[in-house]
């Protein structure tokens, strides 16, 4: 199975974003920076982490710390019930955060920290897990980060833990690929407003456009166009929740340049037209 790196979106005034995600056959192995709390819904099928192989089924409940190799891959979904999980992502800088170095949140800190190597937690309280993750992934404002610090609160209480992969010995190819992707996907948020242009992304990297285009579809699993209209998406996204400018305006700064390209291509992601998204933050 091949190996990609993944850019999560978390927009600027929020510490971490939670969301139902459908489960996938074709899933990839995939990193990113960011802390990552795994919830299944509905389904089975295979998890890879780091090292590490084995089975899933509904209430399998993991955490994973930033740049941790990782993969859910569907084998048979619950009957009556679209095979899903709660993905939760926060930021890989949250442990540094003046609020975390509160004495009553030591043992959070402690957890992330053992993250690294991937935890999966053994509970026989999935319904207060699954009734709190559902909550957080439909709530807004000060409910939403509340919701995360009783996650934690769970999470600290249960003993029954698995540490699942070995330490992770990453080659200098490894990281020397990081630190190209991560050069483009700077490239892409410092130019989304302005215009994206191949053969100036292609630079970047002292690359060939075709050179470029096949390298980053292996690393990431996204042709690149597509990798700049999910920015765009969610940068409208972000606009959408966070602003009162109009729907008009949003389209624009998000960098389309033609309104019905920008309903069409944010309603085939979010399943929602934008009109319909700002209304779940009102």
């Amino acid at each position: 199975m091949e190996f990609v790196f993944e850019k999560i979106y978390v927009p600027n005034n929020h510490s971490f974003i939670s969301r139902k995600l459908p489960l996938s056959s074709d899933a990839r192995i995939h990193s990113h920076k960011n802390f990552e709390l795994n919830y299944i819904t509905s389904g089975t099928g295979r998890r890879i982490v780091g090292d590490n192989i084995s089975g899933f089924e509904k209430g399998d409940l993991v955490l994973l710390g930033p740049e941790l190799p990782h993969c859910w891959e569907l084998l048979d979904a619950e009957k009556d019930e679209d095979p899903a999980c709660i993905v939760t992502h926060f930021s890989e800088n949250i442990i540094d955060n003046e609020f975390f170095k509160m004495p009553e949140l030591q043992n959070v800190v402690v957890l992330l920290k053992q993250a690294n190597r991937g935890i999966r937690f053994r509970t026989e309280n999935d319904s207060e897990i699954s009734e709190i993750l559902t909550e957080l992934s439909q709530s807004v404002g000060l409910e939403y980060y509340i919701g995360l610090l009783k996650i934690f609160n769970l999470l600290i209480k249960i003993e029954d833990r698995e540490r699942l992969s070995n330490p992770m010995n990453r080659s200098s190819v490894f990281t020397k690929n990081i630190e190209k992707i991560n050069k483009v996907y700077e490239y892409v948020f410092l130019n989304i407003q302005e215009g994206i242009n191949l053969e100036e992304a292609s630079s970047v990297l002292n690359m060939a456009p075709s050179s470029f285009c096949r390298f980053f579809k292996k690393k990431t699993g996204l042709t690149f166009m597509e990798y700049v209209k999910n920015v765009r998406v969610g940068m409208a996204a972000k606009l959408l929740a966070e602003t009162d400018k109009q729907i008009t305006q949003i389209c624009y700064e998000s960098g389309y340049n033609n309104l019905a390209n920008f309903n069409h291509y944010f309603k085939a992601s979010m399943g929602k037209t934008p009109s319909e998204y700002r209304k779940n933050f009102r």
